[in-house]
Parts: C-alpha cells; structure tokens; sequence
C-alpha cells in the first residue's frame, strides 16, 4: 500500500517544504552518509523509493526491502533494475537488491547481518499482536548496528485541517511523544540499546509545542551479541518469499573489470597513438612501409625495428613509435595512465585482462594500432 498518500492529503495542507515524505528519507540518506552502512533493509518498502533512493549511495553493497503487499513491489521494482548505463560504466563497488514479500512479525534468515534497518510509517499500521512481537524481530532476531523508526505524531494531527481520526485509513493507532518515547525506551532497554528522539516536520511559528509532524527514534546498539546469543534462536527455515533481485555489475566481476579496462586500454592507446601522429605532423595516407625523413629524427633507431620490434620495445623501453602503417604503444606505457593502473593494480594483472581482446605485438608488450582511422574498429 502507499502509506504516504493519504497523509499528503493533509500534510500538504501545511506546504511542508520540501515535502514530509522526502524529509523522512533525506533523513535516512543523512544517517546512511555518516554511518556508511554496507547492508541496509527497509521494513515496509511499499513504492520503493527509499530503497531507490539508497541505491546511489557509494558504501551500500546490499539493500533489502520487505512488505507484506506484494503487488506494490511487484508494481515499482522495475525502478531498481540496473539501467543500460549501469553496464557501461560498472562501478567499483558490488551491489545486490532484494525484495522479500512476509511480515515484520515473522523471523527469517535472510534479513540477518544488516547494519541499518529503516522502518518509516511501519509501525502504526501493525496490529496490536503484530506490534508485541516487533520489537524481537527487529532487535533481538535482526539485532542490527543501527535501527530508525518513523511514526506519525499525533499531537500534530489537530493542525492538519479535514483530519477527523487518523492520517491513513490502515493505521491501527498514533502515538504522541510520549507513548513513543515510552515504547521505545522499554524495546531499547530490553535489547541493549540506546535511542535517541528527533522529527521532520516543523510545526508552525508559535505551535512548537506540539512538536514534528513525524517523530522518529533512532536505535543504536550498544555492543555486539555474543556469538552464542547471536546463534542460539536463530531459525534457518525462510519464511518470506523473494520477488525480486538484481545483481548490478560492477568491477568486482571479473567480466566488468575485464570489459572496463580493455575499453580504457584501447581509449588510451587511442589517445597515444593521436598524441604521436601529432607530434609527427603527418596525415594517415603520408605512412608507407619505408620510415620518413621525420620518423627518423623522432626515433633514430626506428629502421631497425624491423628486424626485432618485439625486443627492442621490452629491453629499451621504447617510446610509442610508428613502423610503416602500423603504430606500436608499449604496455609499460599504457600502465602508467592512472585509470589503467587503478583498474588493473598491477601490471600482470593488466596483461591478463586484455590477452586475446587487444591485438598485441609478438611477445605481448604492445599495443598495435593501424595509422588509417578507417582500420580501426575498436
């Protein structure tokens, strides 16, 4: 369901700005950009945006969603499906998106190793057996580094005009602060927790005392669970059903990285190859299988190429040269361009990457390019 629809039919009453719902995630993008969590899961994802949202942040390496309404997954997962763009440009990081269909109230393994779990408007719409067995779920079973908890302030409510009862149709109940603070003190304690209490939502100049519109607590744990507490009740039966994963490409692969750095190899020399024709100051149809004049006062030694290319270039360090139509880029230097390097880390790894994607001289130690612009299909 959206859970937030209904509450901007009042909320935009006020004209929060930016509105109510982007403050609840901006707040948690916020948090997520001073803890850097690598495995984050939305209780209650609905639309998925949050998760959407997240997907962009560089230290994420897992996000996870779970609801109990599997259609409007079903209907909004095609925003967490890698873009073309993703594939051409993999980033460095590795990233995996689930989505899960169950219920908060139920324990699965799935959801464990988390370090931040985010439930915004969760909890206001669980039934009252639902909410008693929350807290064990999220705090006791997960047991998560960091959890951030949104609810409606209902002690707010009376400043939304047209607002009769509740803020949503399916919300079971709203808390004011302090039937928050209370719940949320007792579940910290009982963990081993601590909470701290904030909001979005600025109230009106001269009714601050009613507080945000959305009050949140924010739990962190305080100490790692023993390894026996943290394996002793834990179920290995899965209990949700997965709707949803896509696993984005990234240089962790080793395919990407193979992709990416024969791109990066080819680009460079590409640029090695224009810098020396430059230098050269000859257009593509001037090369002949005979050395110029002017090739010969660049590269002395550029006749006897011919005779050992191959030695020449790994024994003297050859700069990049030409010979006849065809321009040779040592792989020496290509691995000194910083991207190459950063890519490959070292130089045997680059040689590994690009055997038999990159035409090379004899023994592997250059770059072979074509001087005619129309030969080169890479």
């Amino acid at each position: 369901m959206d859970k937030d629809f209904q509450e901007e039919q009042f909320t935009g009453i006020i004209k929060f700005i930016p509105p109510l719902y982007k403050q609840r995630y901006q707040f948690v993008k916020d948090l997520v950009e001073k803890h850097k969590p690598k495995k984050v899961a939305d209780l209650g994802c609905g639309d998925c945006t949050l998760l959407w949202m997240l997907k962009y942040c560089s230290c994420i390496e897992v996000l996870a969603g779970l609801d109990v309404c599997a259609n409007t997954m079903k209907e909004n997962m095609h925003r967490l499906t890698p873009l073309p763009g993703d594939y051409l440009q993999p980033t460095e990081r590795s990233l995996t998106v689930t989505l899960h269909h169950g219920s908060v109230a139920h324990k699965d393994p799935c959801m464990l190793g988390f370090d931040l779990v985010t439930c915004i408007e969760l909890i206001e719409h669980l039934e009252e057996s639902e909410l008693k067995k929350f807290p064990e779920v999220v705090f006791g079973y997960m047991a998560p580094s960091i959890v951030v908890i949104t609810t409606p302030n209902s002690e707010f409510n009376p400043l939304l005009p047209g607002l009769i009862l509740f803020r949503h149709p399916d919300h079971k109940f709203e808390w004011n602060r302090a039937q928050f603070e209370s719940w949320a003190l007792e579940a910290a304690r009982s963990y081993d927790y601590s909470v701290e209490f904030t909001g979005v939502g600025q109230p009106p100049t001269g009714m601050e005392n009613v507080g945000f519109c959305t009050q949140i607590g924010v739990f962190i744990r305080k100490c790692p669970p023993t390894v026996e507490s943290a394996q002793s009740e834990k179920p290995t039966e899965a209990v949700y059903e997965t709707v949803f994963k896509a696993v984005y490409p990234s240089l962790t692969d080793e395919k990407y990285l193979q992709n990416a750095v024969v791109s990066e190899v080819i680009f460079t020399a590409q640029i090695v190859k224009q810098s020396l024709l430059d230098h050269l100051n000859l257009e593509p149809e001037e090369y002949s299988d005979e050395p110029t004049e002017r090739e010969l006062e660049f590269q002395p030694s550029m006749n006897y190429f011919s005779e050992d290319l191959a030695t020449l270039v790994v024994e003297n360090s050859m700069e990049p040269f030409v010979s006849g139509n065809v321009v040779y880029i040592p792989l020496t230097t290509i691995f000194s361009f910083p991207k190459v390097n950063q890519l490959c880390g070292t130089f045997e790894k680059l040689c590994e990457l690009i055997a038999g994607k990159v035409t090379l001289s004899s023994d592997g130690s250059a770059v072979m390019l074509s001087t005619e612009y129309e030969n080169e299909e890479n």
